[in-house]
């Protein structure tokens, strides 16, 4: 598609790449890295951000769904991916035939593995799923992973992995994630004495492979920080990141706006002074949150210009009376790397009350990645 209207988000491949490497030194050599590239990339671009990510050394591929994993494979990725979550049964043809490793917690999806591996005479890879205190998907106890996996009858099909996921790892608080740990490998252990030897045992997402190296074990799960987002800000010290994306657009016309002059939908700003107030066209249909309206900024030539008025669906004004003269090719930086002068995502999910890699998800298709390799 053609993108006329001058707002991109602007992806540094380069700086995704020293991310990877950062984490190749953070772990052990014989420690696997997957790059998690769920959700497309955190919002980042999945096949451009996979692609950059095995050139610098990923070892796996992690994703949430198996549409996820067959657009990798039908774009010509042939590196190992995990679907972390549900599959169902009717797509484990497409799983098999494309050799996707699938997470499985369920007798019914088991069952279709084997009979599909062995009706194929193809060698299937399965990923066990542990609930260590997530709640979410998963076993928690052995005796029901022992009896799941005494299901398992095909010479096909092979128990490769065992993981679990931890929900408090970017607490500074250790206590439940040490908690979570000590019952995932106390089910491991009862299940490999009973099942055998299981070759890649997983629990560590971005917040647990920086802050847990005795966590790490025989791989390492890396999503939001590849990206250069880092789980809570007291890991900063841990390891040198920055951030990828930087979300950027261009004035569309700038006028004085004098006091009665109330500006965009429900009249919540007006000015007491004559200001200069640029329109930039992008809004919340952009993914632009629309709490941001009357409390974001915009860095303009290195400083903040307020938003003001309500964030409309496509387009957003800016008070740039402090920042000075700008012209029609002055770019207007919402959020990018800290180091450039930039606002930090992490600033303005704490304004808004969530996470930063909800905003990064949140970039619509209408916004073109821009892919910055230098």
């Amino acid at each position: 598609m053609i993108n006329y209207r001058p707002t991109w988000a602007e992806v540094s491949m380069k700086t995704l790449r020293n991310n990877v490497k950062a984490f190749q030194k953070h772990t052990d050599k014989d420690c696997e890295l997957m790059a998690v590239v769920k959700a497309d990339a955190y919002g980042h671009g999945l096949l451009e951000c996979a692609e950059v990510m095995i050139e610098a050394g990923a070892d796996r591929l992690g994703v949430a769904i198996i549409e996820e994993a067959l657009e990798l494979r039908k774009a010509g990725i042939t590196l190992p991916i995990l679907v972390f979550g549900y599959t169902p049964k009717e797509a484990v043809p497409e799983a098999i035939d494309h050799d996707i490793t699938l997470t499985v917690f369920t007798e019914e999806v088991l069952e279709k593995v084997n009979q599909e591996a062995d009706q194929r005479e193809s060698s299937m890879n399965i990923h066990i799923k542990v609930d260590s205190g997530m709640h979410r998907i998963g076993l928690k106890k052995a005796e029901d992973i022992i009896q799941l996996l005494e299901q398992n009858v095909s010479p096909f099909v092979h128990v490769e992995g065992i993981f679990t996921h931890f929900s408090d790892a970017d607490n500074e608080e250790p206590a439940y994630t040490e908690q979570q740990f000590d019952h995932f490998l106390s089910v491991v252990e009862e299940v490999e004495k009973a099942h055998g030897a299981i070759p890649t045992k997983h629990c560590c997402n971005s917040a647990a492979t920086i802050t847990f190296p005795h966590m790490h074990l025989d791989m390492v799960r890396v999503g939001v920080s590849l990206y250069g987002l880092y789980p809570a800000e007291h890991m900063r010290e841990s390891i040198p990141l920055h951030q990828v994306m930087s979300l950027k657009t261009k004035p569309v016309m700038v006028k004085t706006v004098h006091p009665g002059e109330p500006i965009s939908y429900g009249r919540s700003y007006e000015p007491a002074e004559p200001i200069q107030v640029a329109t930039v066209p992008i809004g919340y249909g952009d993914g632009l949150p629309r709490s941001l309206s009357n409390q974001g900024n915009v860095v303009v030539h290195g400083k903040r210009a307020p938003i003001v008025g309500k964030v409309c669906m496509d387009q957003t004004m800016v008070d740039i009376t402090a920042v000075g003269e700008t012209g029609e090719e002055t770019e207007y930086t919402f959020f990018g790397d800290r180091t450039e002068g930039h606002i930090p995502l992490q600033e303005i999910a704490d304004q808004l009350n969530t996470i930063h890699y909800e905003i990064t998800c949140q970039i619509g298709t209408r916004v073109p990645r821009k892919y910055v390799y230098k």
